[in-house]
């Protein structure tokens, strides 16, 4: 590695180190580590709107971009300006998380190698009534950009119908988000339930652009309204936060009066933060807009329990797929999973050539402290006759290799 070993950057007085402050990290863009530094420490205002003051779990870039990151939950040693809270999960399990509550919290944690900001929907005051609901609308493939704004579009109708304000921002991938500031009166539980109820209406009122529905395989080519980013474990990027895509692209707060002129690729780092210094934040009022979830757990009433998937008959209790999915590779790395998919279509051309685009599913799954990749296919538009068995797996990682106990049961 050239360049100096290490820098420090004043922030309002305080001194904070950048370890390796030439190194390249998005090669195309020539965006090096002190730059990354320096664009948080622009935005900061905007980046402590989304993710001040309250816990996150810190998802470190390492290896570049094109290694897979590594989530650490346990802050571990830290400076005095960055905050901690302990979160208790579900498991049983706890972890000591950072807060960041000032610009150079946000330094600290980009030189960290954390691109983006992955910050809890609590306030770090209180661990258990979040006060942010987080509606986030993931196109599967197929769906282009003009379907992902229609349906956010009905999202900020149903919210509005329901008392509540939406704010969206771009993820900085494919996606768009829709925050919501509400009191923190309602546990996880009930906050999740009102996100699924609102994103049931939705898929009522956009039938065959929206779904609501859970399992991949079943959505079709559709917007998913994702109402399990709610789930107390769950954490987005927040506003302002780098993406680890080739362009720097930036997760984007826009008004919704922009949002039908613009597309995300237009939002990376250098022209954000052009865009800051001119308009400053869209989300700048997001905090004076709060409102109940009354209205839309009154609705979770009036609508009913949402369908469960079927179960299995073997005493397992898991879940029983109704579509025709083969798995075929399970990868430590997407494009280890992106090859596994072209490896399999060589294979099977005749049978490839009836997928649609929404037929091929490649999962992010949450390992130890890392994401590996699922790759299944979805037959249902392949004749029965013709659909291949069950294969040996093209590639089989195991993410849980050489630990005790394996999560999956």
């Amino acid at each position: 590695m050239t360049g100096r070993a290490e820098t420090f950057v004043d922030v309002e007085g305080l001194p904070v180190r950048v370890s390796h402050p030439d190194k390249v990290v998005f090669p195309r863009a020539g965006i090096t580590k002190l730059d990354i530094v320096t664009y948080y420490l622009a935005v900061a205002d905007g980046a402590l709107r989304g993710a001040g003051g309250r816990p996150m779990v810190l998802k470190r870039f390492v290896k570049g971009i094109d290694a897979e990151p590594f989530f650490q939950k346990r802050v571990g040693a830290h400076p005095d300006y960055i905050g901690t809270a302990v979160l208790h999960y579900a498991s049983g399990r706890s972890a000591e998380e950072a807060v960041v509550t000032d610009a150079a919290g946000l330094a600290w944690v980009a030189n960290l190698g954390c691109l983006d900001l992955n910050p809890h929907a609590v306030q770090a005051s209180d661990l258990e009534h979040p006060d942010e609901l987080r509606v986030d609308l993931d196109p599967m493939p197929g769906v282009d950009w003009s379907q992902l704004v229609d349906v956010a579009f009905v999202v900020r109708d149903v919210l509005e119908d329901h008392g509540l304000a939406g704010w969206p921002k771009t993820s900085g991938s494919r996606g768009i988000h829709i925050l919501t500031r509400i009191r923190p009166e309602e546990d996880f539980a009930a906050v999740r339930l009102a996100a699924q109820t609102a994103a049931r209406e939705v898929e009522n009122r956009a039938p065959g652009l929206a779904t609501a529905r859970w399992w991949k395989e079943e959505r079709g080519e559709s917007v998913f309204v994702d109402f399990n980013q709610n789930a107390k474990d769950r954490t987005v990027a927040s506003a302002y936060s780098i993406r680890p895509l080739p362009d720097a692209r930036v997760s984007t707060p826009l008004g919704w009066d922009e949002l039908r002129l613009r597309r995300p690729e237009e939002f990376t780092m250098r022209t954000v933060l052009a865009r800051y210094a001119e308009i400053g934040d869209p989300h700048a009022g997001i905090d004076a807009s709060v409102g109940s979830l009354s209205g839309l757990l009154a609705l979770a009433d009036e609508l009913g329990p949402a369908e469960k998937p079927p179960r299995g008959s073997d005493g397992t209790g898991r879940r029983v797929s109704t579509m025709p999915l083969i798995e075929i590779a399970r990868t430590k790395t997407k494009p280890e999973s992106l090859a596994a998919v072209e490896t399999w279509r060589g294979q099977h051309p005749e049978v490839a050539a009836l997928l649609q685009p929404a037929d091929v599913l490649v999962d992010g799954m949450r390992g130890s402290s890392s994401l590996w990749y699922r790759v299944r296919v979805n037959l249902q538009h392949v004749p029965e006759e013709a659909r291949p068995a069950q294969e040996r797996l093209i590639a089989d990682y195991d993410p849980w290799a050489g630990r005790a106990t394996d999560p999956r049961g």
